[in-house]
């Protein structure tokens, strides 16, 4: 499952990439033909708004106790007395086909890959409490690689069952402490969650942490539309965690390229603005961490059958535009992307020290 897992995320972001680099070379025309759908946007019937109490709308919920990929734990970690918490995780794209904008519910591929997505992330979260992990009709991945209006509909129509699977999470636990994560598109749907449908509200009370993780965040023209703060201490709660990894010598040119095209959540420009990073190996912003701070990386053994955590594999810093660096290219395989882009493991990186910093995060929540 591990095997597939790395392979499955390695792919997806390795077309990215590749997508992205043939856009600049050969041009808009070339890169419709070959990535994005040719077909006609069609506009997606409403999910009724009782259609998540359904079972067979979600990857990972409590009463789904039978292969549930949200309660795996590699060796030496257990589930067996979790938190308090309900957490509500938004997995990224795993929807590659061009015969639609959206990802068809019962399309079996993109679910298979969707559960791995939720095993090797979200499991990251399944001591702090419950998994919520909904099932959406994602946008296509080729829905990111163009300015047409079939995109930007693809994205809103995915938003909204992700709005919707998300007042039916929040109907179900009325006032349990919440814990908010994501990755990828997934993480662009939660930070427009939480401008739309928590910012301002009585739910940021209810807030732990929010993991807005492999999507750039800008510091000035974004957070302060967020309603909650960017994490400033270890074990802080009420607040937002993001961080984008690349070893050294890091070229982060793509990305760069990207968000300096773009528009802030305040309708200004992100060029010339600054990244947030909050290094999760410290907890806390624009700081840096020797590899003995980090407690367990999730890599696959030598056959990439299983995965184990390895203690102080890799070290940490937030550079000043924001990006988070972590030195020498660390062993963990063959997919690191062009640039020492280390996307594919933003969360298997780290995982060990995620799974520590939302309990601890948790601890100061239920003290306050």
């Amino acid at each position: 499952m591990a095997r597939k897992f790395l392979y499955v995320v390695a792919i997806l972001t390795m077309l990215a990439v590749a997508a992205a680099f043939v856009y600049r070379i050969w041009g808009e025309q070339l890169m419709t033909a070959a990535m994005v759908p040719s077909v006609e946007y069609e506009p997606l019937q409403s999910i009724e708004p009782n259609a998540y109490a359904s079972a067979d709308m979600w990857y990972a919920r409590p009463d789904i106790v039978q292969d549930n990929p949200a309660l795996w734990t590699p060796e030496g970690e257990t589930v067996d007395n979790p938190g308090p918490a309900s957490v509500f995780y938004i997995h990224p794209t795993s929807y590659l086909e061009r015969t639609h904008w959206n990802a068809p519910l019962d399309d079996p591929e993109s679910a298979d890959r969707a559960r791995l997505f939720v095993r090797g992330q979200a499991s990251a979260f399944n001591a702090a409490g419950d998994i919520w992990a909904p099932r959406y009709r994602q946008a296509t991945f080729g829905a990111f690689l163009t300015g047409k209006r079939e995109a930007r509909l693809a994205l809103d129509a995915a938003y909204a069952d992700v709005l919707t699977a998300f007042n039916y999470f929040l109907e179900r636990n009325p006032g349990q402490p919440l814990i908010l994560a994501a990755h990828s598109q997934g993480s662009l749907h939660l930070l427009r969650l939480l401008r739309e449908r928590v910012a301002g509200t009585p739910l940021t009370s209810r807030i732990v942490a929010v993991y807005v993780v492999g999507w750039p965040i800008s510091i000035e023209n974004d957070l302060p539309a967020l309603g909650l703060p960017a994490c400033r201490k270890k074990g802080q709660s009420g607040c937002i965690l993001s961080w984008q990894s690349f070893a050294e010598p890091a070229d982060p040119g793509t990305v760069q390229t990207a968000f300096d095209a773009s528009t802030g959540f305040n309708g200004k420009p992100r060029k010339g603005t600054r990244i947030l990073c909050i290094n999760p190996l410290t907890g806390v912003p624009d700081s840096a961490a020797a590899a003995s701070r980090n407690l367990g990386t999730m890599k696959p053994d030598e056959a990439m059958e299983d995965a184990e955590i390895v203690r102080s594999a890799v070290s940490a810093r937030c550079d000043r535009n924001g990006y988070l660096l972590i030195g020498d290219p660390p062993d963990l395989g063959p997919y690191v992307l062009p640039g020492n882009n280390y996307h594919v493991y933003d969360y298997a990186l780290f995982w060990a020290n995620i799974r520590a910093d939302v309990t601890e995060r948790l601890k100061t929540f239920l003290a306050h």
